[in-house]
């Protein structure tokens, strides 16, 4: 498979390339890795109840949450696209507040009780009124339950769908809708939303306030740099509209289009030790034996499921 078609992240082509799995990868991309829904997947999606759904902020803080609604509740909107509704929350808008600022997500659909398999879909987010949405496609169902109408719709441009595996995905069976109850849609019932499960309510007086994880280097953020030390890079550009002057303006003022090859060296430098670190960590990592591609080998411990 030529390099441009690959799927997939330059880390992973790297990993592959050290742990002596690129031709195994190749196989997989080959076979699996599309770059629209097909038939079958189109179906699947519009079965489903559930799905996990990972965005990231623009400086890569993830951040990941499930979904939920009728059968059908994600449309799928065309081979390439798919939206789903957001219904009323706990008003803190993470994953619509990421994708304000990174429209990069990835969606995990499992179907626990019938199929027992996984579609992993990877794409781009656009987040649109409800009203702008029907406007555009008139045969949106209206839900008839207040708690289950769309506030916001995100749309989700496809670019790559592959399978999740059954071998480690348990089979479940749904409670019967008399036993477990009706689902409190839109509530904001504290005792019928889980209550204080975790206790962090009941413990909120007496800890110290949240604080947010240091990041030093906020203008390079996303790599190794932050475990270095601001004086060591200091005459690296600045973050936007953070008010600082690097030390190395008085210097480069007149440079040009020089003036950036500050920051160009640093990120090269800060590249080439995390790739360095990559590589000490792979050389004691175990390369995958022969065994372990055997269609009859179980794994290490050799767990049947019931």
């Amino acid at each position: 498979m030529a390099q441009q078609e690959r799927p997939g992240s330059d880390g992973e082509h790297l990993v592959q390339q050290r742990l002596g799995t690129t031709e195994r990868a190749d196989r997989f991309y080959g076979d699996q890795v599309l770059d629209h829904l097909n038939v079958r997947m189109q179906e699947f999606v519009a079965r489903q109840e559930m799905f996990f759904l990972a965005t990231a902020d623009r400086h890569g803080e993830c951040d990941s949450t499930f979904r939920a609604g009728p059968p059908g509740f994600v449309q799928v909107l065309d081979a390439r696209t798919l939206a789903y509704p957001e219904y009323r929350g706990n008003g803190v808008m993470a994953s619509i507040g990421n994708m304000s600022e990174n429209p990069r997500l990835g969606i995990l659909m499992i179907d626990f009780t019938r199929d027992r398999i996984g579609l992993h879909i990877n794409g781009r987010a656009r987040v649109v009124m409800d009203d702008e949405m029907r406007a555009h496609h008139a045969g949106l169902p209206v839900d008839p339950i207040p708690g289950r109408r769309a506030q916001l719709w995100v749309t989700v441009e496809v670019e790559e769908a592959y399978i999740h595996c059954a071998k480690h995905i348990p089979h479940l069976q749904k409670v019967p809708a008399q036993q477990r109850g009706a689902r409190a849609w839109g509530t904001d019932d504290v005792k019928r939303k889980g209550g204080d499960f975790f206790g962090a309510a009941a413990e909120a007086g007496e800890r110290p306030p949240f604080q947010r994880a240091a990041h030093r280097n906020e203008h390079l953020r996303g790599g190794l740099h932050e475990d270095i030390e601001d004086a060591a890079h200091q005459d690296a550009a600045p973050a936007p509209g953070s008010g600082r002057v690097p030390a190395a303006t008085s210097r480069t003022a007149q440079a040009g289009p020089a003036a950036g090859a500050g920051r160009e060296d640093v990120v090269e430098e800060l590249n080439a030790e995390f790739l360095d670190r990559v590589e000490r960590v792979l050389a004691r990592a175990r390369p995958r034996g022969p065994v372990e591609d055997d269609p009859a080998f179980r794994g290490w411990f050799d767990r049947r499921d019931a």
